[in-house]
């Protein structure tokens, strides 16, 4: 078999269906749609949720839930990863987010105090727990607030 004697099998390539094109193609005059009403015109489609006229169901259930304007998220990160730096680094967000231990910011980065701390740091966070800044401080590091 070679390229110049490949074909398409058959019933591969059928022609375009061509709606409205007079009576003889099969389907011309109304092209399908019928006679007359909204679904014959141009543009006639309802809108998805539309219920003939009545109130649709989007607007009759009420709003409910509540979104706190002033929450912010931070970015959190265990007294235990920061093992990972060399004594007396100091670690800022920019750093924890090249070191891989934060994704992102957020709103800021918060220390939690879960697990133990063996190296002496000087830890800048936006936020610190008492149990965070009780571990870093015992090693003679400090934390400072952002």
């Amino acid at each position: 078999m070679e390229l110049h004697n490949l074909a398409n099998a058959s019933g591969a390539k059928t022609k375009p269906y061509r709606k409205g094109r007079g009576m003889g193609s099969g389907n011309g005059k109304n092209a399908g749609t019928g006679n007359k009403g909204q679904k014959s015109r141009s543009g006639g489609l309802k809108a998805p949720g539309f219920e003939g006229g009545q109130t649709p169901l989007y607007r009759r259930l009420p709003k409910f839930g509540f979104t706190n304007g002033g929450h912010k998220e931070y970015a959190i990160v265990n007294v235990s990863s920061l093992n990972k730096f060399k004594e007396g680094t100091v670690v800022t967000p920019a750093l924890l987010i090249e070191a891989g231990l934060v994704k992102k910011e957020y709103d800021g980065v918060k220390i939690l105090g879960n697990g133990e701390l063996s190296v002496k740091l000087t830890v800048q966070a936006a936020k610190f727990s008492k149990s965070a800044v009780a571990a870093i401080e015992k090693l003679g590091g400090k934390a400072e607030v952002i």
